[in-house]
């Protein structure tokens, strides 16, 4: 071990592993949260993008935290933004899953509208932040309260939507959010559904802690950038939790907590750049971010927008099966990991 960096070859073994026990628990979490989903009354689009979101977020959180608490703010904050863009990512895989249409026609809902939005809002605030002035006030840029009080706001605004002006209108292939029938999660005790539930959180904190010395390891043994890294190895691996609880959930049938998870998750991955502003003894965070970041902060921004469109047109089906959404997705981030790699 080289200036308490881990060499490459543990590196890649801690990767591999985190990656497989983060897949693993995300298929639990995929039924806990369904269950819980209706025995909160929440609801899969609420409880998504919330608790379900939080959740699948932790290990980000713990990247981003531990990265920038370490002095590499470049990986820390490319981390939460390369999440987000493999986590919208995860919309095309999850939409593999479902074929009886396209799977933005089949979960259009004013909640996940509205979170879309917020994303937009949040990613858009970040990148303010970094041709903001360059000030910190109690350790932290005032963007990082900004960005928290947005979220907030937002959650507010959402839950005071009483009477909507807007609706999606109801085809046969619209999949409502309806309780699952019984099943052998269904007859256990409340409580004990939440202590696991917890439980497989801890567990997805701990690979997110590996992962990110994992990564430091990496971008130190073979001279990769950290933007690079943080990416498509780390955003990656963050976005594991989404992509796998999103194919369980539509598996499910419960495809509205399938793209309020993404979605959700993807706004707490904004935050995540809060936790890295706070404890990263540098300064500001958004101002160490790097072209490679702030490049990337804008693809995740464009694939954001093409969700949200994907979610207003509802195309049943087109371009390769995966409607328009899902083939520009995947174009646009392969096109953002090429660019990163030169």
């Amino acid at each position: 071990m080289l200036d308490g960096r881990w060499p490459v070859t543990w590196s890649v073994v801690a990767l591999l592993s985190a990656g497989l026990l983060t897949v693993v628990c995300s298929i639990r979490l995929a039924t806990l949260g369904d269950v819980l989903a209706d025995r909160t009354g929440w609801g899969e689009a609420v409880f998504g993008a919330v608790l379900f979101g939080l959740v699948t977020s932790l290990s980000g959180i713990v990247m981003t935290g531990v990265s920038a608490a370490d002095s590499e703010p470049q990986l820390a904050y490319s981390n939460a933004v390369g999440g987000i863009a493999a986590q919208t990512l995860a919309v095309v895989i999850a939409d593999v899953f479902h074929r009886r249409a396209n799977l933005e026609h089949a979960t259009a809902s004013l909640e996940n509208i509205l979170f879309g939005c917020l994303l937009t809002g949040l990613l858009g605030i970040a990148l303010m932040a970094s041709f903001s002035p360059q000030v910190t006030v109690l350790g932290g840029h005032p963007a990082s309260a900004v960005l928290v009080l947005f979220y907030a706001g937002g959650l507010r605004l959402m839950h005071s939507s009483e009477l909507p002006m807007w609706r999606p209108v109801r085809t046969q292939e619209t999949v409502p959010d309806t309780p699952q029938p019984p099943g052998k999660d269904n007859e256990r005790a409340t409580g004990l559904l939440w202590a696991e539930f917890l439980a497989v959180a801890l567990t997805v904190v701990l690979g997110g802690w590996a992962v990110t010395h994992a990564a430091e390891g990496i971008v130190s043994g073979t001279g990769l950038t950290p933007g690079l890294v943080g990416a498509g190895i780390m955003g990656v691996i963050n976005a594991l939790p989404e992509t796998v609880t999103a194919i369980a959930a539509v598996r499910r049938g419960a495809v509205t907590l399938a793209i309020a998870a993404i979605l959700g998750g993807n706004c707490l991955d904004v935050l995540n750049l809060v936790v890295g502003d706070i404890v990263y003894p540098g300064g500001s965070l958004y101002h160490a971010a790097g072209r490679d970041e702030l490049f990337l902060t804008c693809g995740a921004l464009v694939m954001t927008t093409i969700v949200l469109g994907g979610l207003l047109v509802r195309q049943r089906r087109g371009w390769f099966g995966l409607g328009f959404d899902g083939t520009l997705l995947i174009g646009i981030y392969a096109t953002t990991l090429v660019t990163l790699a030169f």
